[in-house]
């Protein structure tokens, strides 16, 4: 694998997948189109199934307003809109409710939903009294727009998947990385939670990687985007310490937690994560000298203002258009991941 730092990674070998099927852009009931949250994302996806994204003009009016038409007919049509609801969260999940009810209104006999990356997901459940749970919130939101079926990337919360009362496909970025990781032959990995929350992810992911020994990180949150790193419980010291979230919004769980590793004698320590939220100070914090590496999807677009030296940024591209393919041919998602 040719990987490069900063930079996409265009590889999914660890997945069961077959090439998109010759011949598909004879097949006129596949139209695929992408909003503006994560263009080159959808155009990577376009390339692996051999077509092109469809026509569609978005502007935006005086005061604000977002106005989208599809370019081209879709009556009958399975149509796939990509489009990762990541910041600015508001205009993006916008954008998405007005392309789904266009293609609703233009007789589309399908409307699927890629979110690559589900905003609104961190409020999941009510923690404390007069709370929204704003994932429930835009479930409803784009049940109601008009989608036929949603897939979407690791999900915060897997429980998510049930507030939808539509066909939901959930789809995980980890077999990208389980293949970078293996082209660098790393030697004595421990995968660590960085919270408790995240256990059973971390658990799973040290399956894939030969059942390698599972260490959790004991931290009590102060506030949002706040974190006390507490403890480590498990064995750390002179092991190569590997990471893993679903997301990097600020950094400060994950480098409160690199850090421990550090004082416990972990002799590496790398991040995993899929998606790179990377709000400030995220950059500051995940190039202190903490991480060997930063490993992420592009998800969501990582601006050049927000790179840095030990970021590696793998693309889930294949992996998508994949699922896209088998979605449309009614055939086994599951099956890719075992």
């Amino acid at each position: 694998m040719n990987a490069h730092r900063g930079s996409a990674v265009l590889s999914s070998a660890s997945l069961k997948v077959q090439p998109a099927a010759t011949g598909l852009t004879e097949n006129h009931r596949l139209r695929l189109f992408s909003g503006s949250a994560n263009l080159p994302l959808s155009q990577e996806v376009a390339r692996y199934l051999g077509m092109d994204l469809g026509p569609m003009i978005r502007k935006r009016f005086a005061d604000g307003e977002l106005y989208v038409q599809i370019q081209e007919s879709i009556r009958g049509c399975d149509v796939y809109l990509i489009q990762p609801t990541c910041q600015p969260v508001n205009d993006h999940l916008m954008e998405l409710l007005i392309m789904v009810d266009a293609c609703r209104r233009a007789s589309a006999r399908q409307v699927t939903a890629v979110i690559p990356y589900y905003g609104y997901a961190r409020a999941d459940r009510k923690t404390a009294g007069r709370e929204s749970i704003t994932a429930k919130l835009v479930a409803n939101l784009i049940t109601k727009a008009g989608a036929s079926r949603v897939l979407a990337m690791d999900l915060h919360s897997a429980q998510i998947q049930g507030y939808f009362d539509i066909p939901f496909d959930h789809v995980y970025g980890s077999p990208v990385i389980f293949d970078y990781l293996a082209s660098k032959q790393l030697s004595d990995v421990v995968v660590v939670s960085p919270d408790v929350g995240g256990v059973a992810r971390a658990r799973a992911f040290a399956k894939k990687l030969d059942d390698a020994p599972l260490a959790i990180i004991d931290k009590r949150r102060q506030a949002h985007n706040v974190a006390e790193v507490m403890n480590v419980i498990g064995d750390v010291k002179g092991k190569t310490a590997i990471l893993v979230d679903d997301m990097i919004d600020t950094g400060g769980t994950i480098s409160e937690g690199a850090r421990l590793l550090r004082q416990e004698g972990a002799s590496q320590v790398y991040a995993c994560a899929t998606h790179a939220v990377f709000s400030p100070p995220a950059k500051d914090r995940l190039s202190s000298g903490l991480f060997e590496e930063v490993i992420v999807t592009n998800t969501i677009p990582i601006p050049e203002s927000n790179r840095f030296p030990e970021l590696v940024v793998l693309s889930v591209a294949n992996l998508l258009g994949e699922t896209i393919w088998r979605i449309h041919e009614d055939t086994s998602v599951s099956s890719m991941f075992r």
